[in-house]
C-alpha cells in the first residue's frame, strides 16, 4: 500500500544549504576596501595632475603643518591626521593594502565590531602620524597611505588571532587575548614580529621590499601604527561570547 502524503509535503522542494558569499569579510571591512578604491579611482580617473597635487595638499599629512602658526594656514591640520590614511599615491600602493586589510582587519573587525572598528582606526590613524611627525619635525613633505592603520591591524591581531596550539578549533577573532608579556611566549606571535620589525629596518635603510625603491616609504609610521594596535588594543576588546556562533566564520590565521 502506498503511503499517504499531505499536499504541502509532496511539492515542497529539498531544503538548499546556505549560499557562501563571494568576500567572506565583515561588511565594515568591505566598505572601507570599496571606500578606499572609490577615491582612488576618482583620483587617477578624473583629477588632472593640479588636481592630485590639491588633494594630496588639502587630504594629505604634512609635519611642518605643526610648526607653522594658525594664522598663516588653513584648517587642514585638524583633519589630516585622518584623511591622510584614506589617499593612495599609485594602484600597487593600494592594492598591497588592501590585500593587508582584508587578512588582518577581518578577524579584529569581527572581534570588536564595527563601531569600535571604526574608532580603531581613527585614532591609529592619529598614532602613526604621531610618530611620523616626531621623527620628521618640520618636514614638508606629504604622507599618504592606509599602511599605518593596516600596521596596527597587525598589531592588534598579535594579541588574540594567532593560534598557540597546533590543532586549531576556533576562528581567530574567538581566540582569547593574550597578555603583552604572554604574545613573546608564543613562538608564531615572535616569529610574525621579528619578521615585520625586520621588513621595516630594511626599509628605514633604503632597502624597499616592494614598490618602486625611489619611492620612500613611511616606515615611522608603520612602526607607530604597529605599537598602537598591540600596546593599546586591550581598551577596544569586548568580552568574548560564553557560546560563540562560529557557523560561516574562516577567518583563522597560521603562520
Amino acid at each position: 500500500m502506498d503511503d499517504l502524503v499531505e499536499p504541502h509535503q509532496a511539492i515542497e522542494p529539498p531544503a538548499q544549504p546556505p549560499r557562501t558569499p563571494v568576500f567572506n569579510l565583515p561588511g565594515v571591512v568591505l566598505a572601507t576596501i570599496a571606500l578606499l578604491a572609490a577615491i582612488y579611482a576618482v583620483q587617477a580617473l578624473i583629477l588632472s595632475d593640479s588636481g592630485i597635487d590639491m588633494l594630496f595638499f588639502d587630504f594629505g599629512f604634512i609635519p611642518l603643518r605643526y610648526l607653522t602658526p594658525l594664522s598663516e594656514q588653513g584648517p587642514q591640520l585638524f583633519w589630516t591626521p585622518l584623511t591622510y590614511s584614506l589617499l593612495h599615491g599609485n594602484v600597487e600602493h593600494i592594492l598591497f593594502n588592501g590585500l593587508w586589510l582584508m587578512a588582518f582587519g577581518a578577524p579584529v573587525a569581527r572581534r570588536i565590531g564595527w563601531v569600535r572598528y571604526l574608532v580603531f582606526w581613527v585614532l591609529a590613524s592619529a598614532a602613526s602620524a604621531a610618530l611620523h611627525a616626531v621623527l620628521n619635525w618640520g618636514d614638508a613633505t606629504v604622507l599618504i597611505g592606509a599602511s599605518g592603520v593596516v600596521s596596527a591591524l597587525m598589531g592588534a591581531a598579535c594579541r588574540f588571532a594567532f593560534p598557540s596550539e597546533r590543532r586549531v578549533t576556533l576562528p581567530a577573532h574567538m581566540n582569547p587575548r593574550m597578555s603583552i608579556i604572554g604574545t613573546f611566549r608564543s613562538r608564531t606571535v615572535v616569529m610574525f614580529m621579528l619578521f615585520w620589525f625586520v621588513g621595516n629596518i630594511l626599509i628605514a635603510v633604503g632597502i624597499p621590499l616592494i614598490g618602486d625603491p625611489g619611492q620612500p616609504i613611511a616606515w615611522d609610521a608603520h612602526i607607530g601604527g604597529f605599537l598602537f594596535g598591540f600596546l593599546l588594543f586591550a581598551l577596544f576588546d569586548r568580552p568574548l561570547p560564553e557560546s560563540p556562533d562560529i557557523s560561516g566564520e574562516t577567518d583563522i590565521l597560521q603562520s
